[in-house]
């Protein structure tokens, strides 16, 4: 952990430095060596908080975005249970960084804990399984609620060979055609490179993409998850539209620390949409 107690005070770890832990109150002493970032360790194994993971430069790098306050807070409920969140804004909203795998179970207990939630996710372990694709229109738009796009999977992430039909040219065949009443039979397909101009100019964010062997929880997550692959951008999970086709949408990583300090509201962080083409490679 970033800090412990010293006389009375939250301290960072200083060369041979001993404390105690602010949750369960044991001994701590400072882990300062040359290649890992310094900490505080406690003198006995110790269960004091079971969600805790052992702290990468990664963790460290997304604490230190935050002012000291924010790092490291002790968040009780109200019967008696407490853990020490990775990070809380000043407005309430947990920020929880996770590297390490997680079980569905502890994904849970974690979000019903902390309820004001948002998952930032180490991609890097599982990079090489995902695959950006090509983009798509604001679903919000018109041009968004006409196209009923088909999953990508393979070349059909590119844009080149990206697929979808209309709803509005489809509708002499289907007239209740809708993004919620799919049809049984043929339609007239179309492809990404006929509206492509069209697209571009509304696009505000949202990418299809390819995950192989994906980690299912944080697809099952009842609260927003962002994953950092080291880009200046994350990648925020979403359904797309009523046809519950899965997207990303690309959330600059300024934007989500500037919303984490406007916004009280964890569903709201990194919702504005992008004012300007945003090029992710």
């Amino acid at each position: 952990m970033q800090y412990a107690v010293v006389d009375g005070a939250r301290s960072e770890a200083f060369k041979k430095g001993q404390g105690s832990c602010p949750v369960c109150g044991g001994a701590v002493i400072a882990k300062c060596g040359p290649r890992v970032a310094h900490h505080w360790a406690h003198t006995r194994r110790n269960t004091c908080d079971p969600w805790w993971e052992n702290e990468t430069v990664w963790h460290r790098s997304w604490k230190n975005c935050f002012p000291e306050e924010c790092r490291e807070v002790i968040h009780a409920s109200e019967d008696g249970e407490i853990h020490r969140a990775d990070i809380r804004s000043r407005l309430g909203v947990y920020i929880e960084v996770q590297h390490s795998s997680l079980s569905d179970a502890e994904r849970i207990s974690r979000e019903d804990f902390y309820q004001n939630l948002v998952w930032v996710v180490d991609g890097t372990p599982f990079q090489k399984s995902f695959r950006l694709g090509h983009i798509l229109p604001d679903p919000d738009s018109e041009l968004g609620k006409d196209l009923i796009w088909y999953k990508a999977k393979g070349r059909t992430c590119e844009a080149a060979n990206a697929m979808f039909f209309r709803i509005s040219t489809n509708r002499k065949s289907y007239p209740a055609l809708s993004k919620t009443n799919m049809p049984d039979g043929l339609v007239e397909l179309a492809f990404f490179r006929q509206v492509a101009t069209e697209i571009k100019a509304d696009y505000r964010g949202h990418h299809q993409y390819e995950w192989r062997r994906p980690r299912r929880t944080w697809l099952d997550a009842a609260c927003p998850v962002f994953i950092d692959f080291g880009y200046d951008f994350l990648c925020k999970l979403e359904k797309y539209d009523a046809t519950g086709l899965s997207c990303v949408r690309l959330v600059p990583k300024r934007q989500f620390l500037n919303d984490l300090e406007a916004l009280d509201d964890a569903r709201a962080i990194g919702q504005m949409p992008l004012a300007v083409w945003f090029d992710p490679v």
